[in-house]
């Protein structure tokens, strides 16, 4: 079980030849095995968090402690763009994230749930982008992480589909529960994913919300879910400009 302890004093970057400042004082423990939504304004910074948790940006004042009881915690991130080869098939292009023989059983499984077993002998560029995302969760999956990193996974596809996904992707995590750090734009995905709300404000960005989301899984339909949305909207009323 693995837990985020995030401490960015300062994360700035150049644009236009000035310096921007896009984190600053930023301090956020994660625990173990929780589901945690990040909320904020587009270009708040949200995807910078995840580059530095995930150890690709190391260019900020500050620090991030990642905790595992046993071993070095293993990431998976699931980036906005699902970023397959298109010269490998759907199953050729989950195997590649194995050093070593990849575990036949596991990736069938995972397939399986996502509904693409039929569809593992073909080329990324003939499937729909819902499949296409659906691929990039599976390949971040199937390394059994201690930490899943997702940044807006389900952006720009149908309300049908992202349900479909945002259903299996929910039935995967119960499984195998771990800590997971999704970045969206959508309250109400946010309110039926996450086991904890972050609001996060534009930048340079700070925590600005913290809230626990109430519903029992088993329990979190559409009905609920909308109620526990207008609780929010009405009680913190601030949430709108975030969204």
């Amino acid at each position: 079980m693995s837990s985020i302890h995030i401490n960015i004093a300062n994360k700035t970057f150049n644009a236009d030849g000035r310096q921007h400042c896009a984190i600053a004082d930023l301090q956020l423990k994660i625990e173990p095995n929780q589901f945690v939504c990040l909320v904020g304004p587009s270009g708040c910074g949200k995807t910078t968090l995840l580059n530095i948790i995930a150890g690709l940006d190391s260019q900020f004042q500050g620090q991030i402690a990642l905790t595992e009881q046993a071993r070095n915690p293993q990431i998976g991130y699931v980036f906005q763009n699902p970023r397959l080869l298109p010269w490998h098939t759907v199953r050729e292009n989950i195997e590649l994230v194995f050093e070593q023989t990849p575990p036949t059983q596991l990736i069938d499984s995972l397939l399986a749930e996502m509904q693409l077993a039929d569809v593992q002998a073909v080329y990324p560029q003939r499937l729909s982008l819902g499949m296409q995302r659906r691929v990039s969760i599976i390949r971040a999956f199937a390394i059994n992480p201690d930490i899943l990193l997702m940044d807006e996974p389900f952006v720009s596809l149908d309300a049908p589909t992202a349900r479909q996904i945002r259903n299996s992707l929910q039935n995967l995590w119960l499984q195998r529960p771990h800590t997971v750090l999704f970045v969206t734009h959508d309250l109400r995905e946010a309110i039926a994913l996450a086991d904890r709300l972050i609001f996060l404000s534009a930048s340079p960005m700070q925590v600005v919300g913290d809230i626990v989301v109430t519903i029992d899984r088993q329990q979190r339909d559409a009905e609920q879910i909308e109620q526990f949305r207008q609780h929010l909207l009405q009680h913190f009323p601030a949430i709108n400009s975030l969204l």
